[in-house]
C-alpha cells in the first residue's frame, strides 16, 4: 500500500471513533428528548382531563344544590322558570338549565319554554342518568331549548324516598368551555381536542369554529386508538396535517365516554436538535475534507516519527479521548496534516461537550417540571379542600353567604401574603395584622406581642383562618364590638422535653360585653379547633370567661418550608 493510501486509511480510522461517538450522542439526545416530549404530552392531557373533571364536579355540585330547592324538587313549573333564569344568569358559560320528569318531558327551563314543549327522552345523557342514577355528561347536541351547540351536564332528581323522578341538566357553551380549558398552562404549540363517545369534537384549540361539532377523520381516530393501546402516547398526523406527539386520556365517572387529546408539534420539539445535527454534519464534513487534503499533501514524503505521532493520536481518538493532539508543528506537510487533525478533534470535542451539556440540561428541566407540578398539585389540593369545607358548612341564607365570602377572602389574603414570599414562609405578625389592622385606632384596641417569627405555608394558612374567625367573632360579639374593648395577642417559642420546638399563642379579649358559654359549638369554633388539629397537629383551648374570650393555641413548630414555585417560561405558555 502506498504512503498516500496509508495516510488516507489513517484519516478514516481517526474519524471513525469520533463519528461513532457523535452518532451515539445524537441518538441518546434524541431518545431523551423524545421521552421528555412524550411525557409532556401525556401530562398535558392529564392536566386538561383533571381540569375538565374539576369543572364537571363543580357542575355536579351546582346541580345537586339546585335539585334540593323546593321549586325544583316539587317540579313547580310556574315558579321554576324565573328561578332557573336567575340562576343561569349567574353561572359563567351557561346557556340553559332544564328540568324534566322521569319520561323526559320538559317541566321548565331557564328560557321560559312551556311545560311539555319538547322531550329529552332520546338524549344519551338522559338515558344514562336514568339507567345509572348518577351524573352524566352529554354528547355534542344542538339544544332544543336554545337552538345552539351545547354540552349538557345532567343530574338525577329524587323524591323523599330517593326514587328518581326526573332530571336537571345544565348546558354550557362549548366555545366558552374550550377557552376555559385553554388556561391549563400547556406549551405554546400545543393543541387540545375533546371528543364525545361518537368521535364528535366538543372542544378544539385552536380552530374551534372549524372543528366544533364535526367528527374527527378516521385516520386520526385510528391513531387515537393506537395511542390508547400504547400507554396513552403516540406520534400521529394531527388535525392540522403536521406530525404531532399526542397524549390521550379517557376519563371515567361522569366524564365516561369523553376523550381528551393534547398534541405537541414534533418539528418544534426537535428543532434545536435537528439544527445541532446539521451543524455537526457540516463540521464533520469540513473536518474530513481538510484532513484528506492534508493527507494527500503530506504523502509526498515518508517520515516515521510524524507518522508514529499521528498513529498514536489516532489510537487515543479511537479510545474516545478527543483531548489528545498530534503535537506536529512547523511548515512541513506532516506539520500541516497534524494541525488539521488537531482542529478536527477540537471541533468534535467541542460539539460532543455541547451535546452532553444539552442532554444534561434537558434532563434537569424535566425533573424540575415534575417537582414543580407535584408541589403545585399538593398546594392547590390543600387549598381546594379548605374552600370545599367552607362551602359545605356555609349553606343557608344571605348571612351565611357573606360569612363564606369573608372566609374565602381571608384565605385569599393569606395566599397573597405567601405569594409575595414565593410560597416559602411569611411572618406571623403580618398574618395577624391582615385580620386585625382594620380595628386599630388611637385608643389602641389591638396589641401584638412576640418575637419576629416566620412560618412555613401550612402554618400561615391554618393560623390565618384561625385569626379570621377570632377577629370576626370579636367584631360581632366580643371586645372589638365596643369602644372600650381590647384584644391582645402574645406568642412565644419554647422547647419541650423531647427537644422539639413548640409555638404558644394566646388570644385575650377584655373590656367587651359579658361572655357566656355557648350552648353549642358553631362552625367557627369547629373550623379553629379542627384546622389546628388537622393541619398542625396542635391543641386549641377556648375559655369563655365572663370578662372576655381567651383562646390558647399550642402547636409543634417546624421551621422548614417547601422550595419556592418557579415556572419555566421556556417550556410553558400562557394560554390565550
Amino acid at each position: 500500500m502506498t504512503l498516500t493510501g496509508r495516510i488516507l486509511l489513517l484519516v478514516l480510522l481517526a474519524l471513525a471513533p469520533a463519528v461513532a461517538v457523535q452518532v451515539y450522542n445524537e441518538q441518546a439526545l434524541r431518545e431523551s428528548r423524545s421521552d421528555a416530549v412524550r411525557a409532556a404530552a401525556l401530562r398535558g392531557a392529564q392536566a386538561v382531563a383533571a381540569d375538565l373533571a374539576d369543572f364537571a364536579d363543580g357542575a355536579r355540585q351546582t346541580l345537586d344544590i339546585l335539585a334540593e330547592e323546593p321549586v325544583i324538587r316539587n317540579r313547580e313549573a310556574a315558579a321554576c322558570t324565573p328561578f332557573l333564569r336567575a340562576v343561569a344568569g349567574r353561572i359563567s358559560g351557561s346557556r340553559i338549565i332544564v328540568v324534566t320528569d322521569r319520561e323526559g318531558n320538559l317541566v321548565c327551563n331557564s328560557r321560559g319554554a312551556a311545560p311539555g314543549a319538547y322531550s329529552l327522552a332520546d338524549r344519551a345523557y338522559f338515558k344514562r342518568v336514568m339507567a345509572t342514577g348518577r351524573s352524566a355528561v352529554g354528547e355534542y347536541v344542538i339544544s332544543r331549548g336554545t337552538g345552539l351547540p351545547t354540552i349538557q351536564f345532567a343530574h338525577p332528581l329524587r323524591d323523599p324516598s330517593d326514587d328518581i323522578v326526573g332530571l336537571i341538566a345544565l348546558g354550557f357553551d362549548p366555545d366558552w368551555l374550550g377557552r376555559r380549558l385553554g388556561t391549563a398552562g400547556l406549551p405554546r404549540d400545543a393543541t387540545v381536542t375533546v371528543t364525545d363517545h361518537n368521535g364528535i369534537v366538543l372542544v378544539r384549540l385552536p380552530d374551534t369554529e372549524t372543528w366544533l361539532g364535526r367528527a374527527v377523520p378516521k385516520a386520526f381516530a385510528d391513531g387515537l386508538e393506537r395511542a390508547a393501546a400504547g400507554g396513552g402516547v403516540w406520534e400521529l398526523q394531527g388535525l392540522l396535517g403536521d406530525r404531532r406527539i399526542t397524549g390521550l386520556v379517557r376519563p371515567d365517572g361522569a366524564l365516561d365516554g369523553l376523550t381528551v387529546v393534547v398534541g405537541l408539534s414534533r418539528e418544534l420539539a426537535f428543532a434545536d436538535i435537528d439544527a445541532a445535527t446539521k451543524r455537526g454534519a457540516v463540521l464533520i464534513a469540513l473536518g474530513t475534507l481538510i484532513a484528506v487534503l492534508a493527507a494527500l499533501w503530506g504523502g509526498r514524503r515518508f517520515i516515521r516519527r510524524p507518522v508514529r505521532q499521528l498513529l498514536d493520536a489516532a489510537g487515543a481518538w479511537s479510545a474516545g479521548d478527543l483531548s489528545v493532539r498530534s503535537g506536529l508543528t512547523g511548515p512541513s506537510e506532516f506539520g500541516k496534516l497534524g494541525r488539521a487533525f488537531d482542529r478536527m478533534a477540537a471541533d468534535l470535542q467541542h460539539h460532543e461537550e455541547s451535546l452532553k451539556a444539552e442532554l444534561a440540561k434537558s434532563r434537569a428541566l424535566q425533573e424540575q417540571q415534575i417537582t414543580m407540578l407535584h408541589e403545585l398539585n399538593h398546594r392547590v389540593k390543600n387549598t381546594l379542600a379548605t374552600v370545599q369545607s367552607l362551602a359545605r358548612q356555609s349553606r343557608g341564607g344571605e348571612e351565611q353567604v357573606v360569612q363564606l365570602e369573608n372566609r374565602i377572602l381571608a384565605l385569599s389574603k393569606t395566599h397573597d401574603l405567601l405569594t409575595r414570599r414565593d410560597w416559602t414562609r411569611a411572618p406571623l405578625r403580618q398574618v395577624l395584622e391582615n385580620e386585625l389592622s382594620p380595628y386599630r385606632s388611637g385608643a389602641d384596641h389591638v396589641t401584638l406581642t412576640g418575637e419576629e417569627l416566620e412560618l412555613p405555608p401550612r402554618y400561615v394558612l391554618a393560623l390565618g383562618m384561625t385569626a379570621h374567625e377570632l377577629t370576626t367573632n370579636a367584631a360581632k360579639y366580643g371586645a372589638l364590638s365596643t369602644e372600650a374593648g381590647r384584644v391582645s395577642v402574645a406568642w412565644r417559642v419554647s422547647r419541650g422535653e423531647s427537644g422539639r420546638e413548640r409555638l404558644h399563642i394566646e388570644w385575650r379579649e377584655t373590656g367587651g360585653p359579658p361572655v357566656s358559654q355557648p350552648r353549642r359549638r358553631g362552625f367557627g369554633s369547629r373550623l379553629i379547633t379542627g384546622g389546628i388539629a388537622r393541619e398542625l397537629d396542635g391543641d386549641v383551648r377556648l375559655d369563655f370567661a365572663p370578662d372576655g374570650l381567651r383562646c390558647i393555641i399550642d402547636v409543634p413548630l417546624e421551621r422548614e418550608a417547601a422550595p419556592p414555585i418557579a415556572f419555566l417560561g421556556a417550556s410553558r405558555r400562557t394560554a390565550t
